[in-house]
């Protein structure tokens, strides 16, 4: 006898492992395009001159930027090259200044006028290579000139923020600080 009811039947797994299953063959990619085309060697002799004209191109602008970037840097070397020895000379000039604070103004001695002498003619040199004092006495205090060792308060002659005295002079080698000036500022 047959009855209505099916027995449970197992679950079937019907997926094929992929090892097994049937591989159905892609069609090439060569047999889906066409064969490529017989270019023209003209055109592309023309295609790699364009490219090797642009990639010239590049490589003369950027020759063009090391070279002005070089004429830049060589152009401060030769500004700026004598800074080193100015500043060198100004420490000695210093020492030549702290010599003759010692010495009052109308001595005649030799020492005292030699020392005069080599002051002024050190100077005149220092100047005549660039060198110039940094004004900051009465000034607005700039700090990227200037160093604040000690701050009073202001007043009616000196107001908040200017420099009431130079404790050490600072000087300019042309456009560049060589030696800040060391003052006093007014500062609440």
């Amino acid at each position: 006898m047959m009855s209505d009811e099916t027995p449970e039947e197992a679950p079937v797994d019907d997926t094929v492992p992929v090892e097994d299953a049937p591989t159905e063959e892609a069609p090439s990619e060569e047999a889906v395009e066409e064969p490529e085309e017989e270019r023209d060697p003209l055109e592309v002799a023309l295609e790699r001159a364009e490219f090797a004209e642009k990639e010239i191109a590049y490589k003369e602008a950027e020759i063009q930027n090391v070279r002005k970037r070089m004429m830049g840097e060589k152009a401060d070397l030769i500004q700026y090259g004598g800074m080193g020895l100015a500043r060198r000379m100004l420490t000695i000039l210093g020492d030549v200044d702290r010599a003759m604070a010692g010495i009052e103004e109308d001595d005649q001695s030799p020492v005292a006028q030699g020392l005069r002498l080599l002051r002024n003619k050190m100077w005149h040199e220092l100047q005549a290579d660039g060198v110039a004092h940094i004004e900051a006495k009465g000034a607005v205090f700039d700090p990227s000139k200037m160093e604040a060792i000690t701050t009073i308060p202001p007043s009616d002659a000196y107001p908040n923020g200017t420099v009431v005295d130079v404790l050490e002079q600072g000087y300019m080698y042309k456009s560049k600080v060589i030696l800040v000036a060391r003052v006093v500022v007014a500062s609440e």
